[in-house]
């Protein structure tokens, strides 16, 4: 039996990050790693990668022949995964379609579509083996879609074997985020412990957070042939004995690797020694949500920081070599004034990587029911729920002017000689290269909504 394990490539106008970073669909390598072994012999599963597949959907289709085709996706690519259901089932109606991944576990009924067979809204490893095993046995649809909804009702289950990366075999030098190339990903633990009203990531485990045993993060980081690794945990820097222990079982068994991480300023800030230990054993880069400059933001996002713990943050990581990837939030009452006043900020500390996101109420968040009846984007338009693209409208200019002061201040952080210089330096002509005419293309669906108005 022929199963197709698929990432979708995102809709054409999805202002995203695919432009700057692709990195390898974990979620489905954990899929292949945790068949039991009963199946394995049983099943052809084979991931395929449409952001970097040359053929269209179809041909895929048409040469692969799968008996079942299961999607994983964001919101953005509800729209997609539903489009390509679609024509799957025109194809034949008899190969079963399912999906998975974060938005379904949270928003399962964004997927409801008459060519979505399954949809796994929780423990998508252990719904994914049984419908398979139950296909395999000649049940009915009917049943195999009673059984995954059985398993969505459990407990959410944190416990799996390791990803099976041999599945990517095909794609892996093409996996990168930024200068960190090739790039491979690692998740260390599930959840976030905190409580950020605009955050997605708590809703997808129920606000459970559970860390995995550092001894079986170890095994697998030895089991990684590339040398960068971005950890994707919704917050690594959490736990100081946690660290301790990764530190020490780093330097036991001689791993020298570079890493890429998610962290909090005030984590940082309160660690200082800490992060220079993570520095000396890889630590490269973190990626730590700054959000705003201004105090009545950070205490509506329930952030829990401020901005001199922010501030203080930029000058460790400057400090000790550690590059920062800030995110910040523009508000929908920002003004020009407030524009410049960032913009000045971010340079006055010399934040060189910077994304500008404008405030994304996202369904299934906290936040989403009090701007429900503001937006300017329809629910069912997902493509643009990317974080990029204004849902809001700005109350102090317009939605052209808003998309405008992003982007001008976007390059007047970014482009310096400055800044040229001590990149080229540290990740080389060609890298840089690269990436600024990866970038462009985020610049220009920026320029098409400053040009439409939209």
């Amino acid at each position: 039996m022929k199963i197709l394990l698929v990432r979708p490539k995102p809709h054409k106008d999805t202002i995203g990050l695919q432009h700057i970073m692709i990195c390898e669909p974990l979620e489905l390598e954990y899929l292949i790693g945790n068949l039991p072994v009963e199946l394995k012999d049983k099943v052809d599963i084979e991931i395929v990668d449409m952001i970097l597949e040359e053929a269209s959907f179809e041909k895929v289709l048409k040469v692969k022949t799968p008996d079942m085709i299961f999607f994983t996706g964001y919101i953005t690519h509800v729209g997609v995964i539903k489009e390509c259901s679609k024509i799957t089932k025109e194809f034949s109606k008899d190969i079963l379609t399912g999906v998975g991944g974060v938005h379904a576990e949270v928003v399962a009924e964004d997927f409801k579509d008459v060519s979505i067979d399954l949809i796994f809204n929780k423990n998508g490893v252990d719904g994914f083996n049984r419908a398979v095993e139950l296909y395999l046995n000649g049940e009915s649809l009917e049943y195999i879609k009673n059984e995954v909804e059985e398993t969505n009702k459990g407990p959410i289950s944190f416990k799996l074997s390791l990803p099976n990366r041999r599945s990517t075999a095909d794609y892996r030098s093409k996996y990168y985020y930024m200068f960190h190339n090739p790039c491979a990903l690692i998740k260390t633990s599930y959840g976030c412990p905190y409580n950020c009203s605009f955050c997605f990531c708590k809703e997808i485990t129920e606000g459970t957070y559970y860390s995995r045993p550092m001894e079986e993060v170890i095994e697998e980081l030895l089991g990684i042939e590339e040398e960068e690794v971005y950890i994707v945990d919704d917050d690594f820097l959490y736990g100081e004995e946690k660290l301790r222990e990764f530190i020490r079982l780093l330097r036991k068994h001689n791993i020298k690797k570079k890493y890429l991480v998610y962290g909090r300023a005030d984590f940082i800030v309160n660690n200082k020694e800490l992060m220079a230990e993570l520095k000396e054993v890889g630590l490269g880069a973190v990626i730590v949500g700054i959000e705003s400059i201004r105090e009545k933001d950070l205490q509506s996002y329930n952030k829990g920081t401020s901005k001199t713990i922010n501030e203080d943050c930029i000058t460790i990581l400057k400090e000790l070599d550690i590059e920062l990837y800030a995110t910040m939030i523009i508000p929908i009452d920002f003004s020009k004034a407030d524009f410049k006043a960032l913009t000045k900020w971010l340079n006055s500390f010399e934040v060189i990587f910077v994304n500008l996101q404008p405030l994304t109420p996202l369904p299934g968040t906290s936040i989403f029911d009090e701007y429900k009846d503001r937006l300017l984007v329809r629910r069912e338009n997902y493509h643009m729920w990317d974080m990029a693209h204004v849902v809001l409208k700005p109350e102090k200019m317009s939605i052209r002017s808003f998309y405008f002061q992003m982007l001008k201040s976007y390059y007047k952080v970014i482009i310096k000689p400055k800044n040229a210089v001590r990149l080229i330096k540290k990740y080389g002509f060609r890298e840089n290269a690269k990436l600024l005419w990866r970038s462009q293309r985020v610049s220009i669906q920026y320029l098409q909504k400053i040009w439409r108005g939209y």
